[in-house]
């Protein structure tokens, strides 16, 4: 049988992320409310679930690259599927704090092995030096994650509530997610070298890839520090410049649209300027708009399009610059051991935002996050250098 073609893998992948962020990540977004008010838990708990699975995914991201570069992506997201259905099965039956928050366990292996980077992994083990346009065109479907899954979780939420709407989407995961990643998703060529028994060997970078992998850790840490720290607090940072709430969720709206704008810019280029180029566009986006809005501008719209923007070409400049900057051969196992900053990054961001806002207000959270920008753009700057 002739292996699926290669828009054919991309597609489905593309649906899987869509799914996978949607069940997971954005999970919360709209359950958040519903499950404290059913429950009586303290909210902060309930978002607590996502920040121990961002955790697990942490941890387990190195080893998920690992396998992935001397094996296959398949089987890892195949194992994706399966245990975020368990772990949303696992919240929807969940009858105390502790078995909800064990859950979030099991949906952090979710995590782990089936967002972005194993699926930037995957690809880069069945394309190689070819994958990164494949890379940019699953982020322009996994842009739509929020857009597909926030109406879907309110709409299941008013039918069948809470616990219902996370038995849907571990249904959707075993009747739709696995038998994509079983039917579409191809293992790659076997390795040209045999590889020797025993454990596999370690990965040593020295000099100027060395301090590239350090550069490029540093920019995953503070992008994915202030992702997620506008991501939950956006809405509060809004009011306190005086805009009204429904403004304020309006204005918000505009990041989606804007992200996946972008990322169709960036696939408009057809992969002729270096990710690099892309990286450094990016932060500067960023920190353009999250300026703005610290500074009190009154185009707050502008300043959202611009975070949106940066953001979205963010997502694939995290699979493209390590392709550019190692090559294909030892990509997937890099971009298992890069994701775990990140990652641990946005687990702990939220609890920071928190503090900084209580402590400081929301001033000294605008600031904050202007510095963190401000540190990715030098940082990207300094990847020129060493490239």
């Amino acid at each position: 049988m002739a292996p699926p073609r290669r828009w054919t893998v991309i597609s489905a992948l593309g649906m899987i992320q869509i799914l996978t962020w949607g069940s997971s990540f954005y999970l919360l977004s709209v359950l958040a409310a519903p499950m404290t008010a059913d429950t009586g838990w303290p909210l902060g708990w309930v978002i607590g679930g996502l920040s121990l699975g961002l955790l697990v995914a942490g941890l387990v991201s190195p080893r998920v690259g690992t396998f992935i570069g001397e094996h296959s992506g398949r089987s890892v997201l195949a194992f994706a599927a399966i245990a975020l259905a368990l772990g949303l099965t696992g919240l929807a039956l969940a009858p105390n704090l502790t078995t909800y928050l064990a859950a979030w366990l099991l949906i952090g292996l979710g995590m782990g092995t089936g967002l972005y980077d194993p699926a930037f992994a995957t690809l880069g083990r069945l394309y190689g030096a070819e994958a990164r346009s494949a890379i940019t065109t699953l982020t322009l479907w996994g842009g739509f994650a929020s857009t597909v899954c926030w109406p879907l979780s309110a709409f299941l939420v008013e039918r069948v509530g809470w616990r219902g709407t996370c038995l849907a989407y571990a249904g959707l995961h075993l009747s739709v997610t696995l038998p994509l990643v079983l039917l579409a998703i191809p293992c790659p060529p076997a390795h040209p070298v045999t590889r020797p028994a025993g454990p596999s060997p370690v990965i040593r970078l020295h000099g100027r890839e060395h301090r590239a992998f350090l550069l490029m850790t540093g920019v995953l840490t503070l992008g994915g520090t202030v992702m997620a720290m506008v991501s939950v607090h956006l809405i509060t940072l809004l009011q306190a410049r005086g805009v009204a709430l429904a403004s304020a969720v309006a204005y918000g709206a505009l990041i989606g649209p804007s992200q996946v704008g972008a990322r169709i810019v960036e696939m408009a280029g057809k992969g002729r300027h270096h990710p690099l180029w892309t990286l450094t566009a990016a932060m500067v986006l960023v920190v353009l708009g999250v300026t703005m809005l610290a500074a009190g501008l009154p185009l707050v719209g502008l300043a959202l399009v611009l975070y949106g923007a940066g953001n979205g070409i963010y997502s694939i400049a995290r699979g493209t610059v390590p392709l550019a900057l190692f090559g294909p051969e030892r990509y997937a196992a890099l971009v298992g051991r890069l994701a775990r900053p990140g990652l641990v990054a946005q687990a702990l961001a939220p609890s920071l935002g928190a503090v900084v806002l209580t402590h400081g207000g929301a001033d000294a959270t605008y600031a904050v996050l202007t510095v963190l920008g401000l540190g990715n753009v030098v940082l990207a700057l300094l990847l020129w250098r060493v490239r």
